[in-house]
């Protein structure tokens, strides 16, 4: 019994390293990989053919540009704003307007359930096929774009290590505002 709680407290030690790691390192990878992310599918876009949705993109911006950007054009201008995106995330620099460039992007992207929901939910039981598979994912993205946003004004994920055991009846805990801050920006 004493080596199986040695090897528990030992756990215990390794998951609290990794933790106080993740809390030193996420947002900054997360911010990376979508930076990689809408560079390598903004670049591929500008390969007619590749995009397996290069099809419902372009006729989803016509119409959300009013026929200003169409056909080709349309790709074009996708992947010009998607790379740029990216290289915003991926240098940190301009953050905040690459967060605001996804957000009109991500707008754009999941319009296309709004547009053509029969095309992307056909069938009795209208289940999503691929192409709606895809944009729906998005919602990921949404999520963490809202975490990078999040560090605009200074916010910070703080490590209060707490041990393994200690956390197995909790709950997630909830975002602890700083009421000082709270009160001076009021």
């Amino acid at each position: 019994m004493k080596t199986l709680a040695n090897l528990f407290d030992q756990f215990d030690h390794l998951d609290t390293s990794i933790n106080k790691w993740l809390v030193a390192n996420s947002i900054l990878l997360l911010r990376i990989c979508m930076g990689l992310v809408f560079l390598i599918f903004g670049f591929l876009k500008f390969f007619p053919g590749i995009s397996p949705i290069e099809d419902l993109a372009t006729r989803t911006t016509t119409v959300l540009t009013m026929r200003i950007f169409s056909g080709p054009r349309a790709m074009d201008f996708v992947a010009g704003l998607e790379c740029i995106i990216g290289l915003c995330f991926l240098s940190g620099r301009f953050l905040r307007v690459g967060v605001w460039l996804m957000a009109i992007q991500l707008i754009g992207a999941m319009s296309p359930l709004l547009l053509f929901p029969g095309e992307l939910f056909p069938g009795p039981l209208h289940a999503p096929t691929l192409a709606a598979q895809y944009i729906l994912k998005d919602i990921i993205l949404i999520a963490a774009g809202m975490v990078i946003a999040s560090t605009w004004t200074g916010a910070r994920i703080v490590a209060k290590p707490r041990s393994f055991r200690s956390t197995l009846r909790s709950r997630v805990a909830g975002v602890v505002r700083n009421q000082r801050t709270t009160l001076a920006s009021n």
